[in-house]
């Protein structure tokens, strides 16, 4: 048993002021205001205590890549993003080989399994040779039908996300087979229309992949997808908030337009995260990192990030209109809710898993609890 007193505690139903935190075992015994239940086991003096970060979008950290799904790398990975307060996090695959990308699934599916990893997210190779990005153009394809149940099948149920461009041949087919499989369908790098987009939505998709990032861009005559995706609530749109992938402005823009609930801030990090500048590779791409900017060493396009969620979170507040308990639902119960384990994870509520995150005033991590336990200061 485990009590935490003295915090500004963000709940789905709202601020508790002076609030108490209860642990038992892995999980969330119980919370109020006032004096806790028993003495406080630590009391936070004031600091934020919100949910631990949900992260459904993300390759790489502290020198660790998912790609190749080895298995220190990965354990790389997931520490250096819980250290800093996200503590649910997908493994984001890149564009590959039919061959790579089914060795890599069948390797992460027994790290879902085990309870590393929240799940696999293909990103690629179902995407748009126009906006491929940092893909590596000579490995993508169009979603056969065939190919996209063997990745599936490959993930026993662990592949909950693939993004992919539904203008491309059997594109609308092959989000309806996502869905059909229980995963979530994404629209990303797409250069899809509007009626495209809006036929994707309709077959199932329900996110959009870095909305802005790698898309067709808004044309007052050809409004493209990021109408069609910002328009629509059944939409949850993901925004990389580093300051290079967005404006503040789009974070501003895209928070009134959609709404705080149809937000999930993600950091599409590489391994070079926490790691500093250099020469990196991504899905067999040469990545150069200068202050903190990840882009292709040829032709120069941002090639993910080097962003964690804390930072993401002070982004919105500082810089994107957010306020906390806003920045709590785009970081953790909309993401949670996306990938369907908000039961589990993604808030502060009696009963759910005792994933949580103290804050200072200035909104940086001062501890981290995973699953009941603290992390290492």
């Amino acid at each position: 048993m485990t009590v935490i007193a003295g915090a500004r505690i963000v709940t789905p139903d709202g601020v508790l002021e002076d609030g108490w935190l209860e642990v038992s075992g892995q999980r969330i015994a119980g919370l109020g205001t006032g004096e806790p239940p028993r003495p406080a086991d630590r009391d936070v003096a004031g600091r934020w205590l919100v949910p631990g970060f949900v992260d459904i979008h993300s390759h790489g950290g502290g020198g660790g890549s998912v790609v190749g799904a080895d298995p220190g790398q990965v354990r790389a990975f997931v520490a250096t993003h819980r250290a800093h307060g996200t503590t649910s996090l997908m493994a984001s695959l890149v564009t590959g080989s039919y061959d790579d990308l089914e060795r890599d699934i069948r390797a992460l599916a027994g790290m879902v399994d085990d309870g590393l990893v929240a799940g696999i997210h293909l990103e690629g190779p179902w995407i748009s040779p126009a906006r491929k990005g940092a893909h590596d153009e000579s490995a993508l394809r169009a979603p056969e039908p065939a190919a996209v149940r063997r990745l599936l099948d490959a993930g026993r149920g662990t592949v909950r996300m693939v993004t992919l461009a539904p203008e491309l041949e059997y594109g609308l087919d092959a989000v309806r087979a996502v869905v059909d499989a229980g995963a979530v369908a994404a629209v990303g790098h797409t250069d899809a229309g509007y009626d495209v987009a809006r036929q994707a939505i309709d077959a199932g998709a329900t996110v959009a992949t870095h909305l802005f990032n790698a898309m067709a861009p808004v044309h007052h005559r050809k409004p493209g997808p990021i109408v069609a995706l910002l328009e629509d609530k059944r939409v949850t749109v993901e925004l990389i908030l580093d300051g290079v992938h967005l404006h503040p402005a789009i974070a501003r823009h895209v928070r009134a337009a959609a709404g705080a609930g149809r937000v999930a801030l993600v950091t599409d990090a590489i391994d070079a995260t926490d790691i500093g500048d250099g020469d990196y590779v991504l899905g067999g791409l040469p990545v150069r990192v200068t202050d903190g900017e990840a882009r292709l060493v040829e032709g120069g396009s941002i090639a993910g990030s080097t962003l964690t969620m804390d930072r993401a979170f002070r982004f919105a507040v500082e810089q994107g209109g957010f306020t906390v308990p806003e920045a709590v639902e785009a970081t953790s119960a909309n993401p949670a809710r996306v990938l369907g384990i908000g039961d589990r994870v993604g808030a502060l509520a009696t009963g759910l898993q005792a994933d949580l995150v103290v804050l200072d005033e200035s909104l940086r991590v001062e501890a981290v609890m995973s699953r009941g336990s603290w992390l290492p200061a």
